[in-house]
């Protein structure tokens, strides 16, 4: 029986802050994202299009599978609301 990897929140903070530069299309360390950075501000331009995309790559990042109903009936305004509710389900799903 395998042990079962549950990535901790800095992991997935790393993550989502990898795609979230990724979807919008900039060269910028992670670290000059923060938590409070909005999705579609100056800075990011996540859209509702890429955000499907961008679950997939999550997840792929995590060696995670997130429930379907996670991000239903959700807004995300900042990355730490994503990276709240991906951990939340990365543990949800193990």
């Amino acid at each position: 029986m395998s042990a079962v990897h549950t990535p901790d929140r800095l992991a997935v903070a790393d993550a989502v802050k990898r795609v979230v530069i990724a979807e919008s299309r900039l060269s910028v360390p992670t670290s000059r994202i923060s938590e409070s950075e909005p999705l579609v501000g100056e800075l990011l331009r996540v859209n509702s299009l890429g955000f499907v995309g961008m679950l997939v790559r999550i997840e792929d990042e995590l060696d995670v599978v997130l429930p379907d109903d996670l991000f239903v009936g959700r807004t995300f305004h900042t990355v730490g609301d994503l990276i709240d509710v991906v951990a939340d389900g990365a543990e949800a799903g193990r």
